[in-house]
C-alpha cells in the first residue's frame, strides 16, 4: 500500500554512519544488513517503508547522538517506541529511525506511588513490576501497546472512568529535544513543553523515558472483569442500553463496547465460534464485596451469549487480547470522537458491524468520562473530555490479499458515521490523514501547541507522526 519515494541506501551512503557508530552503545543498522528487513518491519504489515539507517539506542545518550547526527546531516527522524502505532510511523523512506525498543527498565516505588519506565517499554512491562505491588497506571487495553505512543497521544484505558487519562498521571519525562539537549519536563521545569508532551504525539521530543503516579487497583492486584457478549441483531438494544447506564456507574467499573466476530478459541464456547456479535469488555477495580451489587445491572441485562465475568489478575486482563492480534497484520485504521451514541449511529453501526469482513475486524467505542472529565479540556494538550467515547474501526486480517477489502470496508462505515462525531479523532488511531484532521483532533489546544512547537522545534525535525506545524 506504501510506496517507496527515497533509496535507503543510497541515502546512508551519503552519510558519514561510522562517525555515528562510534557514539552509540547500541548497534547501528543499514539496508545492507542481514537484520535489516526484520527491524524496519512495524505491527502494521500494510506498511512497508525503508528507513536509511535504523539506530537501536540504549540509552539517552545514544539518542542525543542520533538527533544531533540527523540534524547535522539532514536526515528525517523517525521514532520508534515499543509498540503499535496505527499509521506505521515509526518508520519513514529514507529517515534515520530512533529505536528505543532495547530501552526497557520499570523502576516502581510503592511508597511513593510512583513508577519510572523507559521509553520502549510495553505495558506488559509496566503491569508486571506494578500489579505485584497492587497497583497500576492508567493505561489501555492492550498489553503490547507501546508506553510511548500510547502515552503522548493521551492514553484511555481500563482505569480512565477512576483515574484519568494516562497523561493525567504523567509526573515528568526526559526528552532529547531538537537541538540535541536533554532536558526534564514537569510542572515547575519547562511546563509548557510538559503541556504539550500531555497528548501532543511525538512533535516536540525523544521521550526517553516517563515517570508516572500509581493507583491501588482491586485486591492486590485482582479485578473483576472479561466480556459480556450478545448476539450482533441485540446491537441495537445493547448500544442504547450502555449510553444509558454507563454515566452513572460507580467509577471503579468501566466498560468499553464493540461489534466484534467471536474468536474460534477457548474459553469461548465452540457453538459460538465465528459468531457476530455486540460486546462489552467489562473490568471492575474496587472492593470485591461490593461486586456483585456493581456488576448486578451488567449480569442481569438482556440474552447474552457469554457473561465472562470473573476475577483475575489486572495484568491478565490487559493481555487477554494480545494473541487475537499479534504483530504482522494487515490494519486499515479510521477514528473518530463521539459525544453521544445517537440512534442514528446506532443504525450505522448495526448495518456496517453486521458486515464485519474478517474474523479480526473490529469496532470500539472507548469512553473518557469520570474522573478524565473533570480534567479542563486547556489542562493538557489531550482535549476530548466531554464525556463521550474515541470511536475506532479496523479492518484486520493476515492475508495481504484483503488488504483492499479492508480499507474498502473501513472507509464506508467510516464515511457513514463520521457526520455523528465531534470531528477530531485518538491520534493514536490515526493513519496519514492530512494536517486537517490532526488539527480538528486537538480543538481550541491546536495554536498553544503550534507555539510550543516553534519554541523546541522550530524547523520541524520531529514531523514523522500526526504533525503539528510549528506556527
Amino acid at each position: 500500500m506504501t510506496t517507496t519515494t527515497h533509496r535507503p541506501a543510497d541515502t546512508a551512503a551519503r552519510v558519514p554512519i561510522e562517525e555515528l557508530r562510534p557514539l552509540l552503545r547500541g548497534t547501528l543498522t543499514t539496508p545492507a544488513d542481514p537484520e535489516y528487513d526484520e527491524l524496519r518491519a512495524v505491527y502494521n504489515a500494510m506498511i512497508d517503508r525503508r528507513p536509511a539507517l535504523i539506530a537501536q539506542c540504549r540509552d539517552a545518550a545514544d539518542v542525543v547522538a542520533c538527533v544531533r547526527f540527523a540534524v547535522q546531516h539532514r536526515l528525517d527522524v523517525a521514532v520508534r517506541g515499543g509498540g503499535h502505532n496505527a499509521g506505521g510511523l515509526a518508520v519513514a523512506d529514507g529517515a534515520l529511525v530512533v529505536d528505543l525498543r532495547q530501552m526497557r527498565s520499570v523502576s516502581v516505588e510503592p511508597e511513593k506511588g510512583i513508577v519510572r519506565v523507559e521509553g520502549g517499554c510495553v505495558w506488559a512491562d509496566v503491569d508486571h513490576a506494578t500489579v505485584a505491588c497492587g497497583l497500576a497506571t492508567p493505561s489501555g487495553f492492550v498489553a503490547s501497546t507501546g508506553v510511548g505512543g500510547l502515552t503522548l497521544g493521551g492514553g484511555i484505558g481500563y482505569l480512565t472512568r477512576r483515574y484519568g487519562l494516562t497523561v493525567d498521571n504523567l509526573v515528568s519525562a526526559d526528552v532529547v529535544l531538537a537541538d540535541g539537549r536533554l532536558v526534564v519536563a514537569d510542572e515547575s521545569h519547562h511546563s509548557d513543553l510538559f503541556w504539550a508532551l500531555r497528548g501532543g504525539g511525538g512533535n516536540f521530543g525523544v521521550v526517553t523515558s516517563f515517570t508516572f503516579r500509581c493507583h491501588p487497583i482491586g485486591e492486590d492486584g485482582v479485578v473483576i472483569g472479561d466480556p459480556v457478549l450478545y448476539d450482533i441483531a441485540d446491537t441495537a438494544e445493547v448500544m442504547r442500553w450502555y449510553r444509558e447506564l454507563l454515566p452513572g456507574l460507580p467509577e471503579e467499573l468501566s466498560g468499553w463496547i464493540a461489534l466484534l466476530t467471536i474468536p474460534p478459541a477457548p474459553p469461548f464456547p465452540e457453538e459460538l465460534w465465528g459468531r457476530k456479535a455486540c460486546g462489552i469488555v467489562w473490568c471492575y477495580t474496587g472492593p470485591h464485596d461490593r461486586a456483585d451489587e456493581v456488576l448486578a445491572p451488567v449480569r442481569d441485562f438482556g440474552s447474552p451469549l457469554v457473561v465472562g465475568l470473573h476475577p483475575m489478575p489486572f495484568t491478565a486482563l490487559q493481555s487477554a487480547f494480545d494473541p487475537l492480534f499479534p504483530a504482522g497484520l494487515q490494519w486499515y485504521w479510521r477514528a473518530d470522537f463521539f459525544d453521544s451514541i445517537s440512534d442514528d449511529a446506532i443504525d450505522v453501526h448495526l448495518r456496517h458491524g453486521s458486515l464485519l469482513p474478517t474474523g479480526q475486524s473490529t469496532m470500539h467505542l472507548y469512553p473518557i468520562d469520570g474522573a478524565a472529565s473533570r480534567v479542563d479540556e486547556d489542562a493538557t494538550a489531550f482535549a476530548y473530555r466531554d464525556g463521550g467515547w474515541a470511536g475506532v474501526i479496523v479492518g484486520v486480517d493476515p492475508d495481504p490479499g484483503n488488504a483492499q477489502l479492508l480499507t474498502d470496508w473501513t472507509k464506508a462505515y467510516w464515511d457513514d458515521l463520521h457526520p455523528h462525531s465531534v470531528g477530531g479523532a485518538y491520534v493514536n488511531f490515526m493513519m496519514d490523514e492530512g494536517a486537517d484532521r490532526v488539527q480538528a483532533s486537538y480543538k481550541g489546544n491546536y495554536d498553544r501547541l503550534s507555539r510550543v512547537k516553534t519554541a523546541y522545534d522550530p524547523d520541524n525535525v520531529f514531523h514523522v507522526n500526526q504533525n503539528i506545524l510549528p506556527g
